[in-house]
């Protein structure tokens, strides 16, 4: 079994994977707070895990994934006081959204996805046991981690700690002992319509101590991989961390990995921020087989720029991939696959090195352009299952359906007439129906999603 390295941001370093048990290696990928349909940005990380998955599991280990879902939190209240729904109404809405969102990505869902709301009890244990270790104080219903209780505090985000803003605002300001200290547990508040029983009163969790409950709950203590997007550094992982180790004596991962973020116009894309491109509506424009080729153009550490022009790009080089499909079949690999297919392993061993590994596979379809024989594609077939792609080998020559077709006209005649909720309500039909619209100079595009 190789090596395989990833970068720790914990160390700031690229270190080797090591596992509690041979052969078995725990992820756990934070996922989103559900409080509106998830951007392209937020898919990211359950891109680049679920491939991490893949690519483990093809290096022979039992891979468990888990990526949570946030339905407990200030956003999701407020977003639901705007709607005028019940905030566990519009939690339960968005997660169906979210799940409905991903599978249209084709890489299956993750082997565990707990809910927030539904592992109290676990949270309100961790609690009881850092104010046991008077790690946690209790005012007034809330409770509060004592951050100078810890002096490892700062290990993972590397700022000093009198240096750092929890983000917490002026919510409970007062109450704080130190104005480092954030939330573990939140005193029922007028307007929240949900609420838990704890030693402290009614109330519910704070955002960080969910996901060290729900990570422990499903993969224990010192699991192998702790995932999710550099903007969680600070203070969501830090925390996490910290209160773990302190309640638990014990650290809650070994290796602490962050991808980079998606850019919109050269900002970071966020809900916040209004500058988002939903995920489905990204499906439906460029196909799941275009967009998953774009995730891996850039190294999952780095940021990456989320436009037309890279999609486009990516769009044709799934179409190369289909063209050189049709050359190949059942039958024995050429001399050069072996080296090649190697090297592309080699290249995601070395901290999933995934733009690498694009390129070792280009050079295999570019030698498969260019030998006369038939050739086997079982050595491609494998590669690309690693990157979600291999049903790009059954793709062959696509015949777009009469209905689509029909469909793309009525389409077209209602954006002439600047009908554009027609148009995008006819759009989400065509998407229905497994292809996406584009729009071009020679009139509609219709592709595949896969």
């Amino acid at each position: 079994m190789r090596t395989i390295r990833l970068h720790d941001t914990r160390s700031g370093m690229i270190q080797p994977l090591t596992v509690r048990e041979e052969g078995r290696v725990g992820i756990y990928a934070c996922g989103p707070t559900v409080y509106g349909p998830i951007h392209v940005g937020n898919a990211r990380p359950f891109v680049i895990f679920s491939l991490m998955k893949r690519f483990l599991t093809h290096e022979g280990f039992h891979v468990t994934f888990v990526a949570n879902v946030t339905d407990v939190n200030d956003k999701i209240y407020a977003a639901a006081a705007s709607a005028g729904l019940p905030s566990a109404q519009l939690a339960r809405e968005m997660t169906a959204r979210y799940v409905a969102d991903t599978d249209a990505l084709g890489l299956g869902r993750p082997d565990h996805e707990p809910l927030a709301s539904e592992t109290i009890p676990e949270i309100v244990e961790l609690i009881e046991s850092l104010v046991a270790g008077e790690h946690a104080y209790e005012t007034q219903g809330d409770v509060y981690f004592r951050v100078r209780s810890y002096p490892e505090y700062g290990a993972i985000s590397h700022r000093q700690v009198d240096d750092m803003d929890q983000g917490e605002g002026v919510e409970g300001a007062q109450r704080k002992r130190d104005s480092l200290d954030f939330a573990l547990w939140k005193a029922h508040k007028e307007g929240e319509d949900t609420a838990w029983d704890s030693p402290w009163g009614r109330g519910r969790p704070g955002w960080h101590i969910e996901c060290s409950a729900m990570a422990e709950k499903i993969l224990g203590l010192e699991f192998e991989i702790h995932g999710g997007g550099s903007d969680l550094v600070f203070p969501h992982h830090e925390n996490e961390a910290a209160q773990t180790a302190a309640a638990r004596g014990q650290p809650l991962a070994r290796l602490w990995v962050h991808n980079g973020m998606l850019r919109l116009d050269q900002a970071k894309m966020s809900k916040s921020e209004g500058n988002i491109f939903v995920l489905s509506e990204a499906v439906a424009t460029y196909g799941r087989d275009a967009l998953l080729m774009y995730f891996c153009t850039g190294h999952y550490r780095q940021p990456v720029e989320f436009d037309s022009e890279r999609l486009d790009q990516a769009a044709a080089d799934v179409r190369r991939v289909r063209e050189v499909a049709r050359r190949l079949g059942p039958g024995p690999s050429p001399p050069w696959s072996a080296a090649l297919r190697e090297e592309f392993y080699a290249a995601l061993a070395e901290d999933f090195n995934l733009p690498a590994a694009r390129a070792v596979l280009f050079g295999w379809i570019g030698e498969a352009f260019v030998t006369p024989e038939p050739i086997g594609d079982a050595d491609l077939r494998e590669m690309l299952w690693v990157l979600g792609l291999d049903n790009l080998l059954d793709a062959g020559d696509e015949t777009v359906p009469e209905e689509v077709i029909r469909l793309g006209r009525e389409r077209a005649d209602a954006r002439a007439a600047r009908d554009w909720a027609r148009a995008d309500r006819l759009r989400e039909e065509i998407a229905q129906l497994g292809w996406s619209v584009r729009d071009g100079a020679q009139g509609p595009e219709f592709v595949p999603v896969g």
